[in-house]
């Protein structure tokens, strides 16, 4: 049929054509921000799946923050006890040269005055108040601190969480160096005055125990590093894996992308040639009223 006010064919081109400009836009569009889902319309149900998936993603990426920071916690705590094992056998060593029978009573007094000495180290370092540690003065600010976490005071330990979900934790044990054999090395009476000195006949048992107690805390950390360290690796794995699930919902796949941005690009130029194709075919009714 011939008509003039109606042209069936050039509609048909132009919504041919405009389909194929929006899809050559999704296209550009999806290849300059390398996304997949552009617009929510594109896949709705892969965005709420992977808008979860990178909730809990970052989720994973905080506790594994928490967890290396529970890491450095314990190798803090455990350097400062390293030390204080090199001290506790120095001590010791110090109680064995003060029994030697040829030292005279100047010679003793020095070495009570390194023993001393390496006592107060150990005192600033584990710190307490007075109804803990005795003597007449606090140590309020320990040297043995981490982010102001007292290390080897008496508190419950620390709970880490080891997860992104509720629940997944694990609890650091205290290191408490306040009591035990510990506290008869620290410990000063009530005029300021060392408990122990390098003279004691229990001197050299007081700080084997000492030793011991120290090592036993150590052991005690090394365990809950090893379970941290595996932890912070199942983390990160999690996290990879998670990743690559985001990825394979919410990335574009550049080669595939291309070969379709050529296809529409094709598409529109050939539409566009049809459109003004069909747009001249109602030329030919010129030729009846002109006939």
């Amino acid at each position: 049929m011939s008509v003039i006010n109606t042209n069936i064919q050039a509609l048909a081109a132009a919504r041919s054509l405009n389909s194929s400009q929006e899809m050559l836009g999704r296209s550009l569009t999806r290849l300059s921000s390398g996304s997949k889902i552009v617009n929510p319309s594109d896949d709705a149900a892969g965005l709420a799946v992977s808008e979860k998936l990178a909730a809990q993603n970052k989720r994973v990426q905080a506790a594994t923050t928490n967890v290396q920071n529970a890491v450095s916690y314990i190798q803090t705590a455990d350097g400062f006890m390293s030390g204080m094992t090199k001290i506790l056998a120095r001590m010791s060593e110090l109680g064995i040269l003060a029994k030697d029978v040829t030292k005279n009573n100047t010679d003793v007094a020095l070495y009570q005055q390194e023993f001393s000495a390496l006592q107060d180290q150990m005192r600033a370092t584990i710190g307490g108040t007075v109804a803990q540690i005795g003597g007449t003065v606090p140590v309020a600010t320990p040297l043995g601190a981490f982010n102001g976490i007292t290390l080897f005071g008496s508190s419950a330990g620390l709970t880490v969480t080891i997860g992104q979900a509720v629940g997944q934790d694990m609890t650091i044990a205290n290191s408490d160096l306040r009591s035990g054999a510990m506290l008869s090395v620290i410990g000063q009476d009530n005029s300021g005055n060392y408990t122990l000195q390098v003279t004691d006949p229990n001197a050299i048992d007081t700080l084997t125990n000492t030793i011991q107690q120290v090592a036993t805390q150590r052991a005690t950390l090394g365990a809950a590093q090893s379970r941290l360290e595996l932890a912070s690796t199942t983390l990160q794995v999690e996290s990879e894996n998670l990743t690559s699930a985001i990825s394979r919902i919410r990335d574009v796949d550049v080669a595939q992308e291309s070969t379709n941005f050529a296809k529409y690009n094709i598409l529109v130029q050939s539409g566009t040639a049809m459109l003004a194709q069909a747009n001249q075919s109602p030329n030919s009714v010129l030729k009846l009223l002109q006939g």
